[in-house]
């Protein structure tokens, strides 16, 4: 099934630990496939069109059993079909700065790594309401926190006129 020209339900389900673990991971709730719909017209189409190649996306719906199994948040909006983990390897950086300065989310993650590039992305859309919050996932004593990052760091530069 479709979700848009791109994208296909079993690509925004797609898990090995699920596979691995004989978890059924695909919504049952019509929101959910709705959600995830949204995600890809506002997000994923948009970001392919932009940045001009395929977009690989790492992890997207959670069912509940999934997300309890890998330690994912209790209100992970990956459990609502409103997330996308994305990665793009050494265009992870790229791709952040692309989604900030081109696109309407309501959050975006610098997933580990370091400063010059993200492990992964994550991306999150809402219907309504997003907040444009942008954070930077951070390993400290062994539990993931969250730094809030300036937007105007990633903002495009303007190329001088003559």
């Amino acid at each position: 099934m479709n979700l848009t020209e791109h994208f296909s339900m079993k690509e925004l389900t797609q898990s090995q630990t699920a596979i691995k673990n004989g978890i059924p991971n695909i919504p049952k709730d019509p929101q959910v496939v709705a959600n995830l719909t949204l995600l890809c017209e506002k997000v994923l189409e948009p970001l392919r069109e932009g940045m001009k190649c395929p977009i690989r996306i790492s992890s997207g719906y959670r069912s509940p059993e999934l997300n309890k199994l890998i330690g994912g948040a209790k209100a992970s909006q990956h459990n609502i079909g409103e997330a996308v983990d994305i990665d793009l390897d050494e265009k992870n950086a790229e791709l952040f700065s692309y989604i900030v300065n081109n696109l309407d989310f309501d959050q975006i993650i610098w997933e580990f790594g370091d400063d010059k590039n993200p492990d992964w992305v994550h991306v999150s859309y809402k219907a309504a309401g997003n907040r444009k919050q942008l954070l930077k996932a951070l390993k400290l004593n062994g539990k993931t926190s969250y730094q809030v990052m300036d937007a105007s760091k990633f903002k495009a530069k303007k190329k001088a006129s003559k």
